[in-house]
């Protein structure tokens, strides 16, 4: 149960430090992430993600995002 939580705050700090970052609304943000599938990445790696600060999990999300807009 307190990993579910974790890894929630982990979402939700990403989410948020995105729209700030790129000056765009939350549920902007939280809708890049559903398309690039970033809400479970953050889940899947959050053993390697708890070990870091907390702000890890934007930079992790971020360069996935970087990546996929690249691609195009």
């Amino acid at each position: 149960m307190q990993q579910y939580r974790d890894e929630n705050l982990m979402l939700v700090s990403a989410v948020e430090r995105y729209a700030q970052k790129h000056r765009i609304p939350t549920a902007s943000s939280f809708d890049i992430f559903r398309k690039y599938g970033i809400n479970t990445l953050i889940r899947k790696h959050y053993n390697a993600l708890h070990t870091q600060p907390l702000e890890e999990s934007f930079y992790f999300a971020e360069d996935i995002i970087n990546r996929h807009q690249n691609e195009n």
